[in-house]
């Protein structure tokens, strides 16, 4: 007998039918003898049906409150869940986040996990009930209800792994597992058996959209062992843990792209020292992410230099280094959008020379200009024009070697939360 954490996004209980399958499949566990807590997302379109409303009556409505009525989508959830699995003839109890014992720092809206006290989890379980947990919230010790951002739900299911021993915190989602790149755009894409917490990491910091890093990191700090699999088949799912098993030859375990890139340029800026701490001081003390950075050479005391960010945060970027202009004098600030960012992700790159000097050419040979380029031990990184992109992922995965006979993709809407 195990102890298992199942989570299932919206798609998965989208509807009476798909609510109907999940609870057939936590029964299924449960006749086998298993111990079940799942953790469930809002249903459907209701978080975003949710904001919709708020806007028409409130154009900027507090985050308290809107903690207060988002968090409701997912008590929906769990409350009808539990329902059809007695239907069946199976117990089970649903719980909120703070019921479930989970306790989050004061910050609404993106708020952190501090402490879980699942007791109240134990107590369900050692009476035959399969627990249904809220996912994507918690209260803070003197109880207000806060949510955990985007993620969220991914999030509490393996934190909740961690706090109850969990033997696997299984993620449902809308495919069969982690593939080498989005199979919606390389049919051919290889599901992975396994991959390692590092690699799952940068996949998911990189814009794999099937796991949220946050819930990757968790794992990785407290030794949870995930399997992704897909709510919609039976189909073996990609164990993410410490030590994956490479397949030989594959140095390049998967490829990402990200959308949602703008880079900011800073022209003609004094090169004297303490200028790149001025200006990254004061992003960072506005909460403005900085991902790849690059300096040109200087000119008569002059410097370049650009800097890649959000798309959402271009704008506030902008007026933060607008306002240090005095304190950091510069001739121009420029902006870009209708970028992208395509990243090669391996453990086996560290280790085998050649490997930036293929994806260089393989760009190259479709007359694509490179940007800009960052690296790690397990990771490369470039930004391009966004046209092109969907062209780069699958060259580069033929480049690799990553291609696989096509075969069909089942899937259904994607779990973000």
């Amino acid at each position: 007998m195990s102890l298992i954490v199942m989570k299932f996004g919206g798609s998965s209980v989208g509807s009476t039918e798909r609510m109907q399958r999940v609870a057939r499949r936590i029964a299924d566990y449960k006749e086998a003898g298993h111990d079940v807590v799942v953790v469930v997302s809002a249903m459907g379109d209701t978080t975003d049906d949710l904001i919709d409303q708020s806007k028409l009556l409130n154009a900027n409505p507090q985050a308290r409150e809107m903690d207060m009525l988002l968090t409701v989508g997912e008590q929906i959830s769990v409350s009808l869940l539990a329902m059809t699995i007695d239907a069946i003839g199976h117990k089970a109890m649903s719980l909120t986040g703070w019921q479930a014992g989970i306790e989050t720092e004061a910050v609404h809206g993106n708020a952190r996990i501090t402490d879980i006290r699942p007791q109240r989890i134990f107590d369900a379980l050692a009476t035959g009930h399969a627990v249904i947990v809220a996912g994507f919230q918690g209260a803070t010790a003197t109880g207000e209800i806060t949510t955990l951002g985007r993620g969220g739900s991914d999030t509490t299911a393996v934190a909740l792994a961690a706090a109850i021993d969990a033997d696997v915190c299984e993620i449902y989602t809308d495919v069969d597992g982690v593939y080498s790149t989005d199979p919606r755009v390389v049919k051919c894409a290889r599901k992975l058996d396994e991959i390692s917490y590092d690699e799952m990491l940068e996949l998911a910091n990189l814009g794999a959209a099937v796991l949220h890093p946050r819930a990757v990191e968790y794992a990785k700090n407290y030794n949870v062992k995930l399997v992704v699999r897909s709510s919609f088949t039976h189909n073996e799912g990609t164990i993410v843990k410490e030590d994956a098993v490479m397949e030989q030859g594959m140095v390049v375990r998967g490829i990402a792209y990200d959308k949602n890139v703008a880079r900011i340029s800073i022209l003609g800026v004094e090169d004297i020292p303490g200028v790149l701490a001025k200006v990254f001081g004061a992003l960072a003390s506005q909460g403005i992410d900085v991902d790849i950075i690059v300096q040109s050479g200087t000119q008569d005391g002059k410097a370049d230099f650009a800097f890649t960010v959000s798309l959402n945060d271009k704008d506030d970027a902008i007026a933060v280094v607008e306002r240090i202009r005095a304190e950091v004098p510069y001739r121009e600030v420029t902006s870009e959008e209708n970028l992208v960012k395509v990243s090669i992700v391996g453990a086996g790159m560290v280790s085998n020379p050649g490997v930036a000097a293929k994806m260089f050419k393989a760009i190259y040979d479709l007359g694509i200009s490179i940007k800009m380029v960052t690296t790690s031990e397990i990771r490369l990184s470039v930004i391009i024009a966004a046209e092109p992109a969907q062209d780069v992922v699958r060259a580069l995965h033929t480049a690799y070697g990553l291609d696989t006979a096509e075969q069909a993709f089942v899937g259904g809407p994607q779990d973000r939360r």
